[in-house]
């Protein structure tokens, strides 16, 4: 039997949807997803056994959007992100915000949860998060934030991004002030843990096309001290301004950047499993290895499954007697 109802707005390959199947007690059904890249439409039909209903939201008309009890809404960061131009409301993705809240106000779901990237918070002065929460406490909720890491999710990937969780006024929380929870019980907190779940993700024996060229192996080498003294595994992490530095952990998967500027113990790139397991996906997600470039798409558009997972289940335990 189903307890709750919910739209996928921004869907992606469906991470968000993967964190809330994995919520324990509690059994949801899909009533409209909503996702414009072709590539991840195809990633979300395959696996999750369903057309995203529309492509382009600012198509829908929000008051025929089927009922539901949950929103769900990861909308495009560049406009905040530190990799971006930080235009935030005036680059257009960034206005794809009210869209949302446009279903919001027409639909009222009980609950929502939203995503974006940590940035959001300090953009242009604070204005923009200030912009995000009036309208969103306009539209009849309660808002929380919270800015969580990966990391604290039994993840080795660094990656922060912030979690909005809303009630409709109405819903009696059954505790006087909601928390959004900022780990998961298996926190890698220390370089130990993180290097051995890093080990536990990688692939034994991964193809040789995943091999970095000489030339970029040996530059690597000569970017760090004593190169051959660095544990294993590690991920040597390329900055902005060209720095390396290994850590026992990944930095955060991105959509776009330096073809190189991740690579496994300084000599390979991740497989297409291996991002996909630093995302937190289960392991019968299915994703097509032959074009990495969009595999890295798909994965760095996405979200780290077991840290939407626990947001997930308080929002849930809130909302369903």
């Amino acid at each position: 039997m189903t307890d709750y109802k919910f739209a996928d707005l921004f869907a992606g390959i469906g991470g968000t949807r993967a964190a809330f199947s994995q919520v324990d007690g509690y059994e949801g059904e899909c009533v409209f997803s909503c996702e414009i890249s072709e590539e991840a439409q195809n990633a979300y039909e395959r696996n999750w056994g369903e057309s995203i209903t529309e492509h382009d939201i600012r198509d829908v008309d929000a008051g025929a959007v089927p009922d539901h009890d949950v929103l769900l809404a990861c909308w495009p960061c560049p406009s905040f992100s530190r990799m971006g131009k930080k235009d935030g409301f005036e680059d257009e993705r960034g206005m794809l915000f009210f869209e949302i809240v446009d279903i919001l106000k027409k639909k009222q779901p009980k609950a929502f949860l939203l995503e974006n990237v940590k940035n959001l918070r300090s953009v242009n002065d604070g204005s923009a998060f200030q912009t995000v929460k009036s309208h969103l406490t306009a539209a009849g909720y309660h808002v929380y934030d919270e800015v969580l890491n990966a990391l604290d999710f039994g993840l080795p990937q660094h990656r922060e991004r912030l979690i909005l969780v809303g009630f409709r006024e109405d819903i009696a929380l059954t505790r006087d002030s909601f928390e959004i929870p900022t780990q998961n019980g298996n926190p890698l907190d220390t370089e130990e843990k993180q290097r051995t779940a890093l080990a536990e993700l990688l692939e034994d024996d991964p193809d040789d096309r995943y091999e970095a060229s000489e030339k970029i192996k040996q530059d690597r080498r000569e970017s760090v001290e004593d190169p051959d003294a660095i544990p294993e595994p590690s991920v040597w992490h390329e900055n902005r301004a060209g720095d390396i530095k290994p850590r026992p952990y990944s930095s955060a998967l991105r959509a776009s950047s330096s073809w190189n500027y991740i690579l496994i113990n300084g000599k390979r790139h991740p497989t297409v499993r291996e991002m996909l397991r630093l995302q937190g996906f289960p392991e019968w997600f299915e994703m097509d290895d032959s074009n990495r470039s969009r595999a890295r798409r798909l994965t760095g558009n996405t979200v780290p499954v077991p840290m939407i997972r626990e947001p997930a289940a308080a929002l849930l335990d809130e909302i369903i007697p």
